[in-house]
């Protein structure tokens, strides 16, 4: 494929980028190569190494297929996919990262990713401070001579926060600082933060790009210049993706721009009838002018996907639980990114600082009439009960 043509559309990559099918015999489906190993045909061909497979937790044509994809999709140089998510963030984190080294990380990121910073990472002396990160100045005033890594989640997926990425990663720049960010929520679909300065972008694949709930993986996508540490980690630390698993990510991947823009059409019919309902106290969903940083969310992303947060006007956690116990199409589940709508209840910290008990919900391709029918049924349940 010519690479001097004008830019592909997401569409195109989705469901033609890297893939030769003359290479295959054909075959319009790139096949799993589910194998370990590579051999070759003498010695002197096995140790000149170059253009040659050898074992799959170093390179894997089916895994190759999906590097180059996910690389196209975020506009980054490289890419790197992992068995998790969570193997994908640790990758990327510890390729940046030794003892006294000092991260910033946003205060509402991924539970396991803060986890590991603040458990794990802490043993060999590496130290973390959070902020809240809606403002520049939070990085600012938490910045120490030996910061090493902004870690950034934009939104991050239950109190739907954003960062203003391009002055975050102006700042990192100006002190050396790695920025990393977790775009698993928006995807390449709807936010490049490549294109506002961030230097490595992790997603959980197992999310939308995979799309249904049927795989567990991860992704680094990123530059020339830090691919080698992360290809170093996921070899030594062997957190690769099996390329079964990698083929199920390339043919989620292959209506991902359609998936995508049907589940934001979805949760925003969704999300502007919650506001309205007397049972809610505040819908916290970029995609609504209400949100107090839309007008960021429309600067640095295209559009909203399926998940967001709403928080009721009784604040206890039985109003909650109730609501989604007498739910009948949203499925009770941890996950989200794929064809179905779910729901679970939370304590979930508002924009203005507030806890308050809500439901952390997404919203799947099913017809948005009958989610909202369900959700109302389900209000008004819960009311009855609390009266």
């Amino acid at each position: 494929m010519d690479e001097e043509r004008e830019p592909l559309s997401f569409e195109e990559i989705c469901t033609r980028w890297g893939e030769e099918p003359e290479r295959y015999l054909g075959s319009v489906v790139p096949p799993i190569f589910q194998n370990s190993l590579f051999t070759a045909p003498s010695v002197e061909a096995r140790s000149r190494r170059a253009g040659r497979y050898i074992y799959t937790r170093e390179s894997n044509p089916t895994t190759d297929i999906l590097n180059a994809k996910l690389a196209a999709l975020e506009g980054a140089e490289d890419a790197r996919c992992f068995a998790s998510g969570m193997a994908a963030i640790s990758a990327a984190l510890m390729s940046q990262l030794r003892s006294g080294d000092h991260v910033v990380c946003v205060k509402h990121a991924y539970y396991p990713a803060r986890a590991l910073l603040q458990d794990y990472l802490s043993r060999f002396g590496v130290e973390v401070t959070f902020v809240r990160g809606d403002r520049v100045e939070d990085f600012e005033q938490a910045l120490r001579p030996n910061t090493r890594v902004f870690y950034l989640e934009s939104p991050t997926s239950i109190n739907l926060w954003l960062q203003p990425l391009e002055e975050v990663c102006s700042l990192a720049r100006s002190h050396g600082i790695t920025t990393i960010i977790d775009n698993t929520w928006a995807t390449p679909i709807f936010q490049r933060p490549m294109q506002l300065g961030v230097d490595i972008v992790v997603h959980s694949a197992s999310k939308y790009l995979g799309g249904h709930s049927d795989v567990i993986a991860g992704v680094v996508c990123t530059s020339r210049q830090h691919i080698e540490a992360i290809h170093r980690e996921m070899t030594l630390v062997g957190g690769i993706l099996d390329p079964f698993a990698g083929w199920l990510i390339l043919r989620g991947l292959r209506t991902l721009p359609t998936r995508l823009h049907q589940h934001q059409q979805n949760a925003l019919k969704v999300a502007q009838w919650l506001e309205q309902h007397s049972a809610v106290h505040r819908v916290l969903y970029p995609g609504l002018p209400s949100h107090p940083q839309h007008d960021l969310a429309r600067r640095q992303m295209s559009g909203f996907s399926g998940l967001f947060s709403f928080t009721l006007k009784q604040n206890w956690r039985e109003a909650a639980v109730g609501v989604v116990d007498a739910l009948r199409m949203f499925h009770i589940g941890v996950s989200w990114g794929g064809y179905e709508s779910l729901a679970l209840p939370m304590l979930i910290e508002d924009y203005d600082g507030e806890q308050r008990w809500g439901l952390r919900v997404h919203i799947g391709l099913e017809p948005p009439e009958r989610l909202i029918a369900d959700m109302e049924q389900a209000l008004r349940h819960a009311e009855d009960k609390g009266r």
